[in-house]
């Protein structure tokens, strides 16, 4: 379709049509504007956005990365102290409070 027909569908000029297409590329375009358009080619506009991994899999990620936050200032006075855990201790013990942390409030804030 050309840029003068969709303008005529869209009740635009071609210059209008033109800086729709600009700002498609420049990802700029405003969800309004993609609306009309989606109506002039007698299309429905879907807007979605879809995770790149399962949700099970994002929340035991933060739950880990979140427990490794928390935990690392404890090693580290532990080390200082010499009275560190072993490998196998500390990683057992970060998936621990990983796992408590699933069900809490706040997993996703900050630590």
């Amino acid at each position: 379709m050309s840029t003068a027909e969709l303008a005529e569908r869209m009740d635009a000029t071609q210059q209008n049509v033109s800086e729709l297409e600009r700002n498609e590329m420049r990802e700029t375009i405003k969800l309004d504007t993609l609306r009309r358009a989606a109506a002039a080619l007698d299309c429905e506009l879907v807007y979605a956005l879809v995770p790149r991994t399962t949700l099970e899999d994002s929340v035991r990620e933060r739950a880990l990365t979140k427990a490794r936050a928390l935990l690392g200032p404890v090693a580290h006075h532990s080390r200082l102290e010499d009275q560190s855990l072993g490998v196998d201790d500390t990683d057992a013990q970060i998936h621990e409070l990983a796992a408590r942390l699933i069900d809490k409030r706040g997993l996703w804030s900050e630590v």
